[in-house]
Formats: structure tokens, C-alpha cells, sequence
């Protein structure tokens, strides 16, 4: 085949285009907020607030509400409700994450089970469909997408204080508990930004993997960030083309090509790889 032709073959299509420009935003603001994900330890509360959409959404569904307002609502309301567990609770943040996690997300099976017709709607969140993705939901996907990076940016240096040392960032005065909460919201609505693209079930991997895998090439935050929102841009549009040629599930095959590279990084990578053991016999035989 053309190499010309087999790039912009799929680009003729309108579904590819917003499913193409979707997939990089989204990948983009995982890999950003995934980065405090993992550097805070939290890989767990990405899986449970994305479980927790899915009441939300089966209640807007019901309501005859747009399914992005229940799923927002709900996910952000789990995620202050785990803090707030875990603080007054004085329970482990993983015991309050587990409780909320399984409660919320059996409430919204119980809800979706009372409804009698097939809701292509619903499965569609659970399973991801970014080619099913609409102009609208495009423009959605872009303001709330810009609505946390901005957030992000304005207040890097307080959440990044706040999450690497909560001690000195209480003494110094910062607000420890209102960022961590600000924290777990914008982490929220990143995962109901998300679902679409990739689903409920899969979410957790767009947050989780490209910035594991740039944390094991870069140690600093910055070069971290930015290395995570490059590899999960290229997983986005090399899943989505692979989606397009063999006929695979577009959400799933984003995630498999992040997998792909987190691997081949932890093989082959300056830290855990073959270039760091080489790296080191270099260094003895020196």
C-alpha cells in the first residue's frame, strides 16, 4: 500500500478526524493528571472513580439528562466523598477508595438492571467508542480538557508541593486538604472526559501507563509530564490507525499500544533495561 494512501486514507473520514483529535486530547490529559496519579501513589482511585461514573450516568440516562452532567456530578462527588471518608474516617486512603469504589459502582448495576431495554448509550461508556465520538462531544471533551489543564497549570507548584511533601506544604500555610481535594475533582472530571474515548473499564490504563513509562526513562516532574503527554499522544493515533486496518476496538487498542511501550521501555530503558545493565558493566569494567 501507498504510504501517503495508508495515512490519510482513514483521514477521509469524518469519524476518524473527531475520533483521531479526541483520542490526543484525552491521551494528553491523562498523561498530565497521571502523573500525580502515580508520583502520589493513587493508580487505584482512577479505577474507583471511574467505576463510580457509571451511577451517574444510568441516573442521567433515566432523567433524560445529558449523560456527561451525571457522569461528571458523580465522579467528582466520589472523589471528595473518598477524601472526606478517609480524613474524618481516619481509615486508610485504599480501605475508603475500596468501600465507596464497590458501593457506588454496585448502586449503578443495580440502576441499570431496572432498565428493561437494550442501552447501547450505557455500554458504550463502559466499553469506550472514540470513533463514536460527536462534534459536540468533541467540543465538551476540548473546554472541560482546557478547564483542567489551565487549573493544572495555574496551581503546579502548590499541587506538586502538596503531594511530594504534605508536611512542609502545611507548614509553609498552603491549604494540604483543599488541594488534595481540588486534586481528587480535577481527577474526576478527567476520568468522565475519558470514558468515552476509552471506557469505564479502561480508564485507569490512560491515566496510569505513560507516565509510569516516562518515569522510567526521566526522574524530573517536568520532563515527566512532558514525555507522558508525547507517549500518549503516539498511542492514540498509532491504537487508532491499528483499530482502523485490523477491525479492533478503538479504546482497547490505545491502551494495548501504551502497554506495547511501557514494555519495550522497561526492557530496553536507560533505568531498568538493557542500557542501564550495559551502562553499569561499563561503568566496573571501567
Amino acid at each position: 500500500m501507498d504510504p501517503v494512501a495508508f495515512i490519510t486514507g482513514p483521514m477521509a473520514y469524518g469519524f476518524m478526524q473527531r475520533g483521531l483529535v479526541a483520542a490526543v486530547l484525552v491521551g494528553i490529559l491523562c498523561a498530565v493528571m497521571g502523573t500525580f496519579v502515580v508520583l502520589k501513589g493513587l493508580a487505584f482511585i482512577g479505577d474507583a472513580v471511574s467505576h463510580a461514573t457509571f451511577p451517574g450516568l444510568v441516573i442521567a440516562y433515566m432523567l433524560g439528562l445529558p449523560l456527561y452532567l451525571g457522569g461528571a456530578i458523580a465522579a467528582v462527588a466520589v472523589s471528595l466523598a473518598i477524601g472526606v471518608v478517609s480524613r474524618r474516617g481516619r481509615l486508610r486512603f485504599d480501605t475508603a477508595v475500596g468501600i465507596l469504589f464497590a458501593g457506588s459502582f454496585a448502586f449503578g448495576i443495580a440502576l441499570f438492571s431496572t432498565i428493561k431495554n437494550y442501552v447501547a448509550d450505557l455500554l458504550g461508556y463502559l466499553l469506550g467508542n472514540v470513533l463514536g465520538i460527536s462534534l459536540g462531544d468533541l467540543v465538551q471533551i476540548a473546554i472541560l480538557g482546557a478547564i483542567v489543564l489551565a487549573v493544572v497549570l495555574v496551581l503546579r507548584k502548590e499541587l506538586l508541593f502538596s503531594t511530594f511533601d504534605p508536611l512542609g506544604a502545611a507548614a509553609s500555610g498552603l491549604p494540604v486538604a483543599g488541594l488534595e481535594y481540588l486534586l481528587l475533582a480535577l481527577l474526576g472530571v478527567t476520568i468522565v472526559v475519558s470514558i468515552q474515548a476509552v471506557g469505564i473499564i479502561m480508564v485507569v490504563a490512560m491515566l496510569v501507563t505513560p507516565p509510569a513509562t516516562a518515569q522510567l526513562i526521566v526522574v524530573r516532574f517536568g520532563r515527566m509530564v512532558a514525555l507522558a503527554a508525547l507517549l500518549a499522544a503516539i498511542s492514540a493515533v498509532v491504537g487508532l490507525y491499528a483499530s482502523f486496518y485490523l477491525n479492533l476496538a478503538s479504546g482497547a487498542s490505545i491502551v494495548l499500544v501504551e502497554t506495547i511501550l511501557f514494555v519495550i521501555v522497561l526492557l530496553l530503558g536507560p533505568r531498568t533495561g538493557l542500557l542501564a545493565r550495559a551502562s553499569r558493566r561499563a561503568e566496573v569494567a571501567a
